[in-house]
């Protein structure tokens, strides 16, 4: 069946039906179509179009038809325009006539734009329970090893030294992040097309506060033209689920470097791990790999929904089409990664071992020495000239910072003390940042207790 026809004195080409029929993929949109149907089976009631009966007889059938689609065969052999003429063909099979009068007064403008955004918001309070979970692993990791001290890293070069659980700490904060943009895009898409017609409104007095609130929509739409064309409300998810998808990958990044023979700081679990067709020894950081693999694609969604919509006129066009298979492929994609990644969160080793004699062997310290002398009179331009004397010797002979006794360090300065001599141990070294937000072990502990606090605040808050 078709939602339109008179006009027309034939059909479209059977090439044109195929190319433009949807039902291949919209048919995900089964579920929020039904509820919003249900729902404006409600308003018609209100308007005088369907009685108090009638209401209940239609929301009756589509509970029926909420129940036979758990069958696998549900969809099969369906040749549909759409999932909207889907779904009034269902009805039509329990109630002709009632089928005939659900869509008065309603454009598919505004249904798919209903549809799609009752859709979205259910994926994305998914997609942050997803989100909360990743991070509890992260706080979890954190928590295992509590005192294993990394080489930090700028420009992939030793750098200073930090907690493991800082570090831990550090993805923690990009996924809250990720997880407060997909809120912003929470409440941008929470708000309620019905009722706005094709694009200048409906001709009949609709209650749409009281749609709204059947729904469980925060807002109602407040242009008629803007709404049924607007979609930066799914501009707003991929760029969330893009964003959330760069820290993934970034982590991933780290974690295939971090696993190698060459790093051997983590080992990586045998549940996300593959081997080698040849090579008996291999053991692959394959789920690592392929989740920034897929960085590329929900990046490329975001970059193909713009282009769509960046020279569309207002209102509706039929561009607007493509825009359900990249947000859906983008909300898979993100699911799966999310919860791909936090099970190498919660199954990769620690070899701290590794991790704190790279530390010392590299100078890490370096910065605590220099900071040390400058707050103990020395100017802070002498100081790094000094320190970075001390590493150019040890360079050249090959020496270690645990290698250098005091009286060797006043050979090179006489500002050197005792105290300046314990630092030479990337793990003294840590008491050095003691600033909120820094890498000291009360600092960290501190910010460890807060994040869990986070974390409960936001489990309550849905």
């Amino acid at each position: 069946m078709k939602l339109w026809g008179g006009r027309f004195s034939a059909g479209p080409a059977e090439l044109f039906e195929r190319f433009s029929g949807s039902l291949h993929f919209d048919q995900r949109l089964f579920e929020a179509d039904v509820v919003g149907s249900r729902a404006w089976a409600a308003a018609l009631e209100r308007v005088g179009i369907y009685s108090q009966t009638e209401r209940q007889q239609v929301q009756a059938a589509f509970d029926e038809m909420l129940a036979e689609s758990q069958s696998p065969e549900y969809f099969a052999g369906a040749d549909d325009e759409d999932v909207h003429t889907f779904v009034i063909r269902k009805l039509g099979e329990k109630s002709e006539d009632l089928a005939a009068r659900i869509h008065t007064g309603r454009s598919r403008n505004e249904q798919v734009a209903t549809d799609f955004r009752l859709w979205m918001k259910g994926e994305i309070r998914a997609n942050q329970s997803r989100l909360v979970d990743l991070m509890q692993a992260l706080v979890d990791f954190a928590k295992r090893e509590p005192t294993a001290l990394l080489p930090g890293y700028t420009h992939l070069r030793r750098a200073q030294g930090v907690l493991w659980s800082h570090y831990c700490l550090a993805y923690f904060e990009m996924f809250a992040r990720d997880y407060d943009r997909l809120a912003d895009a929470y409440r941008r898409t929470d708000v309620l097309p019905y009722g706005a017609g094709a694009l200048a409104g409906s001709g009949f007095p609709h209650d749409r506060e009281a749609i709204a609130k059947d729904l469980g929509f925060a807002s109602i739409s407040a242009n008629s033209l803007d709404v049924v064309s607007d979609r930066d409300f799914a501009l707003d998810f991929l760029y969330a689920a893009s964003t959330t998808m760069l820290h993934i990958s970034r982590l991933a990044e780290d974690w295939i470097l971090y696993t190698s023979e060459e790093f051997g700081f983590l080992e990586p679990g045998d549940e996300v791990t593959t081997g080698s067709s040849l090579m008996p020894q291999k053991r692959n950081p394959d789920a690592l790999e392929l989740v920034r693999g897929k960085s590329g694609r929900v990046i490329g969604h975001l970059q193909a929904l713009m282009i769509v919509i960046k020279g569309l006129p207002l209102a509706y066009n039929r561009d607007l089409q493509e825009d359900k298979e990249g947000v859906f492929d983008a909300a898979d994609q993100l699911a799966g990664c999310l919860e791909i990644i936090r099970l190498c969160v919660q199954t990769t080793k620690v070899n701290a071992a590794a991790m704190e004699k790279a530390a010392d062997d590299s100078w890490t310290c370096a910065t605590a020495l220099a900071e040390f002398l400058a707050r103990n009179g020395v100017a802070f331009h002498r100081a790094h000239q000094i320190v970075g004397t001390l590493v150019l010797q040890s360079t050249k002979e090959g020496r270690k910072p645990a290698d250098w006794t005091l009286e060797q360090l006043r050979e090179i300065a006489p500002e050197f003390d005792a105290e300046a001599a314990k630092l030479l141990s990337a793990r003294r070294a840590l008491e050095n940042h003691t600033t909120p937000g820094a890498t000291a072990p009360a600092t960290v502990a501190r910010s460890l207790a807060a994040a869990e606090s986070r974390l409960e605040a936001m489990r309550r808050a849905r």
